[in-house]
């Protein structure tokens, strides 16, 4: 009787340490996420989903950037990935709403309302910041600048600083366009972010 029970017990945990689900990852960004210019495995998130997977963790990693969006389209686009399960959100938008020089006030409420989406879900969501180019202006690059700083603040949420940190304005980590990074800058950005991803996992 104690070896069947044993043996049920055993069954049993196993079965439920199998059943364990996997944590879903969705990335939803611009081109920088998508990875415009190099190859999908190239691009950061399926970097952070190899560096996380090489140290065991059990994710599922979705790569949602889009070349050219901005905040606006993050409702609609997040909403739409949800028929799906995710676990953890990686939200990197709003660069291009400040290279087209959009209100930060109504690129913040896009922000907010996307983390808000996600808290009703009962879904974690990190947020990577963003600079601006010294030529947009002293104001509105801090500005933009303060927006992430002060939504991860207000909504309790992580948050990194700067997304392209030692990457931004160095000539062998970017494409001929000096805005998107090639490969080697890719890897330097996803070393970053995998930390930052597991650190709030």
């Amino acid at each position: 009787m104690r070896i069947l029970t044993f043996f049920f017990l055993f069954f049993y945990f196993s079965m439920f340490f199998n059943a364990r689900a996997t944590t879903n990852i969705l990335f939803l960004g611009d081109s920088l996420t998508e990875g415009l210019g190099v190859d999908e495995l190239q691009a950061f998130p399926r970097l952070v989903e190899k560096i996380l997977k090489e140290k065991k963790y059990d994710i599922a990693v979705t790569n949602g950037g889009v070349s050219g969006a901005t905040s606006a389209s993050g409702e609609t686009r997040l909403r739409w990935h949800l028929k799906k399960k995710i676990d953890v959100i990686v939200l990197e938008l709003g660069a291009n709403d400040g290279l087209r020089g959009l209100k930060l006030h109504e690129t913040e409420n896009n922000l907010r309302e996307i983390i808000k989406i996600a808290k009703t879900k009962k879904i974690k969501i990190l947020l990577l910041g963003l600079l601006l180019p010294p030529n947009y202006g002293k104001k509105y690059t801090n500005e933009f600048e303060l927006m992430y700083k002060n939504i991860s603040k207000s909504e309790k949420i992580p948050y990194m600083p700067f997304l392209l940190k030692g990457v931004a304005g160095v000539a062998k980590y970017n494409q001929l366009d000096g805005m998107h990074p090639n490969a080697l800058g890719y890897e330097l950005i996803s070393k970053n972010v995998a930390a930052f991803v597991e650190k709030n996992l």
